[in-house]
């Protein structure tokens, strides 16, 4: 296994503030269209498309088994379990991920950027999400058991570090990993079932989760943000990692919320707020509608409105798989026009 790294100040400065990026997943089927508009449209910092409407082995969590290393999946009527041997989903998702790879390639010597050491982000479910969602042979989660846990872990994480090293190597380019964990608050709380009713699954001690997390993050050798779509996100938590960033959508937070997010801010770690709406909202927004909200929060937690610009990047509420496609890149923009009015004078910004 790879040993944990030291992040220094050039991975450090990958992962910039005052940027508009998506958070993953994207309307429709076609990887190269997909691959070209997010290039397009979000060109700082341009992410690898997923296209869950593909179905098995395209989805979030379908899609891990083309990342892990001598483990794979296969479906069940609930979900996803762990298979002894290479499977039609394993294969599925594998084959998935190289045409996502390909039209990238395409789509990024097409923009004029191979060979640049331009950005990209990639993304993978979380361990924890992982260990929640996808079962042992037997029918129980992986969660349950301590070793599959540890096993899971050590192969998302190795797998993860041969994927970023086969993207460097195709595109020419940097790369920042993103850690989806919307399960995150479920597996703490204990909230999970078992295959009945009557099994419920104990919550896991935020100690072990921590430790879980960082073996995945500390092997990478690139900056990792830590993402959750959750409706509360456990942001204490997620600070505690060794993650270099954490993104979460922004209308979820409450002042219960506020010294977490202080103390993320105060240790020099980025935030990502979901700030752009996923659906298309009843009447027509602009950047300002959008952008206010990140503002007030910096006003709340004392810290100056030019925090937006170095330590606050912008992405929609999470994943925009099921929104309309011209809402979709409506909602990029209205990102990128928000990122924009960050790094001029926001502090200019008269009240409304």
């Amino acid at each position: 296994m790879t040993l944990p790294r030291s992040e220094n100040s050039q991975e450090r400065a990958l992962l910039v503030g005052g940027i508009p990026t998506g958070v993953g997943s994207w309307p429709g089927t076609d990887p190269l269209e997909a691959a070209a508009t997010i290039i397009g449209e979000l060109p700082a910092l341009p992410h690898l498309v997923e296209l869950p409407e593909r179905g098995i082995g395209a989805d979030m969590i379908g899609r891990v088994s083309a990342l892990l290393v001598d483990l794979r999946f296969d479906s069940t009527t609930r979900g996803y379990r762990l298979a002894d041997r290479r499977t039609n989903v394993s294969r599925r998702a594998r084959d998935f991920l190289q045409a996502d790879l390909d039209a990238l390639e395409e789509a990024w010597e097409t923009a004029g950027l191979a060979g640049t050491g331009h950005v990209i982000k990639i993304q993978s479910a979380g361990p924890l999400t992982l260990a929640a969602e996808v079962e042992l042979p037997g029918g129980h989660r992986i969660l349950t058991d301590h070793g599959a846990v540890r096993d899971l872990s050590e192969s998302l994480a190795e797998g993860l570090s041969r994927h970023a090293a086969e993207i460097r190597k195709r595109l020419g380019a940097e790369v920042i990993i993103q850690l989806d964990e919307p399960q995150i608050d479920t597996v703490l709380e204990g909230a999970l079932q078992g295959p009945s009713i009557l099994n419920t699954i104990r919550a896991l001690p935020e100690p072990d989760a921590l430790h879980i997390l960082d073996t995945v993050i500390n092997a990478q050798s690139a900056p990792v943000l830590l993402h959750t779509c959750a409706s509360r996100p456990r942001l204490t938590t997620l600070g505690r990692t060794a993650a270099a960033a954490i993104s979460f959508d922004a209308s979820t937070i409450t002042t219960a919320d506020l010294d977490a997010l202080g103390e993320i801010i105060d240790s020099g770690k980025k935030i990502a707020p979901g700030l752009t709406p996923t659906e298309p909202p009843a009447e027509p927004i602009t950047w300002r509608d959008v952008a206010e909200p990140a503002a007030r929060l910096m006003d709340r937690l004392g810290f100056p409105r030019t925090t937006l610009s170095t330590q606050v990047l912008v992405t929609p509420a999470c994943g925009l798989a099921a929104a309309p496609l011209p809402w979709a890149r409506k909602a990029l923009a209205l990102s990128a026009d928000v990122a924009r009015a960050f790094t001029e004078d926001p502090e200019s910004w008269e009240p409304r």
